[in-house]
């Protein structure tokens, strides 16, 4: 149970604990003192797992249970002092800061925790999952009462709160389910799932490539939503919509509904409103042909550096990059450069002097947390989180790579430490799943702690937004996407549309992690260097997701895919993609949309194309296209937004939100 044969740490975290709730073992007899067991009531996270344990106290005491309350009782991990292990041989410069890394995971054996209503050790403990619950009566009698009612139609004994805490209990159950008050009944609470949940975690798009059943979603929504790609989606539309007999589409009313829910603050409004530009369709002409090249070598990089280290013609540079990548010895050194790491025009000795900053700035900030001691972190909720969430995604990130498989692999604690300096680094985003996914490939290839956290730095100066709570990013790309889709194949995203797919959720995780869970490590590599070059338009990687649509759409026209068909059928082009048919595709499609006379500006706004910019501070590329040197740390949000539908391309320029509308 402790999952060590498998190398996997399990983690239990409590949410919510109070001690003095009672159970009244004679309801006729309130005022004697026999007739009241006092207990603990806990809200646990088990690895996921999310349960509500009920214990007498004369039951909490039980060395079954005493790693739960080790030391920290929210967490079974302790760290324990090892001789210093490292990935690479470190440079002479980090060597002061060894005494940090001497650190590893000791794992302890515990309990798995269980999940049976009544424990066979007194009949008036139980435990149960959240997922499990169906409602809840809250009553009060001078205190506040609580009974659970289960999804098996099991009624627990009723928890009195004789000295309060009732409505803190709930505002963390909360936390973990949403809790409705019946329309029949004031005193019930009937639970569903958390909505909230989507925008705080993306563990449903990120844990498995398998394809979620609705058989499974109904046993346990919760945990079910959190576990696959497909089941999120699948979880709104069964939520809402009603059966394939009753409904063949759903009017865009209660589609508006559903994506409100989806990603709050994006308002859907169906009426034409003054004030947009309709704009007639568009021929964009034939697609032109393009070629891919050899990857830059060594010696091709070497050549664009003087005798002090400076990188020369950079435009030409990242035109060979985005048009044939790099050949993996060039990786370590090159990705600095095009992440921001370094300066462009640098010499080695400016190079030199930056590493040698970085690298002091990097290790204070992982004293920070290192030195943070067991009664620190038990009055600090947020490092725990980030600490525990980390701990959970690490162990199942890239385990099939060589450089993160097998048990205590220096790759692994590397990437931990890494996640957790950045906690440091942005305290307020701190750790989000996804994030050890864009990690990972960076690590493999700089291997070098150091160098790794800065260049992870500057790609999440780039992705930021898609983990923020409020998902700016990732509401501004899926509407972005939508516009180019349209725009592109009006017949094709009118299928999408009548199949309740029109909003493009399924390339909700393409976006999230640019493309990671979907193609071969490798090909990862390949296609985030081309990204980085910022060539030939910004938002390069929406018309990649645009070319692999492209590629697919005729089997899901031609086989008359429905909703649920349209999900499976893109989940399972995981690792199964051709990067270099999708770069050649993804570059036709930008030529097509760039000789296009009579572009729509919405579209040229979303692809950068004829931009207005100073251009003493820019870099005219090959593609004609202005591009800054270095890109800013957090690009300003674009709140011109651009629409269309089956009669055009819709814009609206807003300052406070973003409109969909539908004209018919």
């Amino acid at each position: 149970n402790a999952g060590k044969g498998r190398g996997r740490l399990r983690i239990y975290r409590v949410i919510f604990e109070h001690e003095g709730v009672f159970i009244h073992s004679s309801t006729e007899e309130l005022d004697d003192q026999d007739s009241l067991i006092s207990g603990f009531l806990r809200i646990v996270d088990k690895d996921g797992d999310v349960v509500v344990e009920y214990k007498p106290l004369e039951d909490t005491v039980d060395p079954s249970n005493m790693l739960c309350a080790c030391k920290d009782s929210s967490s079974v991990v302790e760290w324990t002092q090892r001789p210093h292990r490292s990935v690479d041989q470190q440079l002479s410069y980090e060597t002061e800061w060894d005494m940090v890394n001497a650190v590893s995971f000791k794992r302890k054996a515990h309990t798995n925790g269980g999940s049976n209503h009544l424990h066979e050790r007194n009949k008036r403990s139980f435990s149960f999952n959240v997922a499990d619950l169906r409602s809840v009566t809250v009553k009060c009698e001078g205190w506040s009462y609580l009974i659970f009612c289960l999804r098996d139609d099991t009624t627990l004994p009723a928890i009195h709160f004789h000295q309060g805490g009732s409505q803190a209990f709930l505002d963390s159950l909360r936390k973990s389910v949403q809790l409705s008050e019946s329309p029949d009944d004031e005193n019930l609470l009937l639970v569903g799932t958390y909505s909230k949940a989507f925008s705080q975690s993306f563990e449903n798009l990120l844990d498995d490539t398998n394809y979620g059943l609705v058989q499974k979603f109904k046993k346990d929504p919760y945990t079910t939503t959190f576990g696959g790609f497909s089941k999120v989606t699948n979880y709104f539309f069964d939520a809402f919509r009603p059966s394939e007999s009753e409904c063949q589409q759903r009017p865009a009313e209660e589609m508006a509904d559903i994506l409100g829910e989806l990603i709050p603050g994006l308002e859907i409004n169906q009426q034409e409103e003054p004030g947009f530009e309709v704009i007639t369709r568009i021929d964009l002409g034939t697609r032109p042909e393009v070629q891919r090249r050899e990857p830059v070598l060594l010696e091709n990089w070497a050549k664009h550096q003087d005798s002090e280290g400076r990188l020369s013609n950079v435009p030409h540079l990242k035109h060979l990059i985005f048009k044939g990548g790099l050949c993996h010895a060039v990786r370590k050194e090159a990705w600095k450069f095009l992440l921001g790491y370094y300066p462009w025009d640098s010499t080695h000795e400016d190079r030199k002097t930056l590493q040698k900053r970085k690298t002091d700035e990097y290790f204070r900030m992982k004293l920070q947390w290192k030195s943070v001691s067991e009664e620190q972190e038990k009055r600090n909720s947020r490092l725990r989180d980030y600490k525990s969430l980390i701990e959970k995604d690490v162990n199942r990130t890239d385990r099939t790579n060589k450089f993160y498989e097998g048990l205590d692999n220096p790759g692994l604690i590397l990437l931990h430490d890494i996640l957790m300096t950045y906690c440091m680094y942005d305290f307020d985003l701190g750790y989000v799943q996804g994030m050890s996914d864009l990690l990972s490939p960076i690590l493999y290839v700089m291997e070098n702690e150091v160098d790794a956290f800065w260049c992870f730095v500057s790609f999440m100066d780039q992705m930021h937004e898609n983990f923020e709570e409020q998902m700016q990013g990732m509401k501004t790309q899926l509407i972005q996407l939508s516009t180019l889709l349209r725009l592109l194949d009006l017949a094709f995203w009118n299928y999408l549309e009548a199949q309740d797919s029109g909003y493009l959720y399924f390339c909700f995780r393409w976006l999230l992690i640019r493309f990671k869970r979907e193609l071969h490590f490798q090909d990862v590599l390949r296609l985030w260097e081309v990204m980085w070059t910022g060539l030939p338009c910004q938002n390069f990687h929406l018309l990649v997701c645009c070319a692999i649509l492209d590629s697919e759409k005729q089997k899901i026209m031609d086989r008359h895919y429905g909703f649920n068909e349209i999900l499976k059928h893109i989940n399972e082009l995981s690792m199964k993609l051709d990067i270099e048919e999708i770069l050649i595709k993804s570059e036709a499609i930008y030529m097509q949309i760039k000789n296009c006379k009579d572009l729509p500006h919405s579209v040229s706004e979303i692809l950068g194309l004829n931009t207005v910019t100073d251009s003493s501070t820019l870099e005219t590329s090959e593609y004609g296209v202005l591009e800054s040197p270095q890109s800013s740390p957090r690009p300003a949000h674009r709140q011109d937004q651009a629409f269309s539908n089956g009669h055009g391309l819709l814009q609206e320029t807003s300052r406070n939100r973003c409109k969909v509308a539908f004209i018919s």
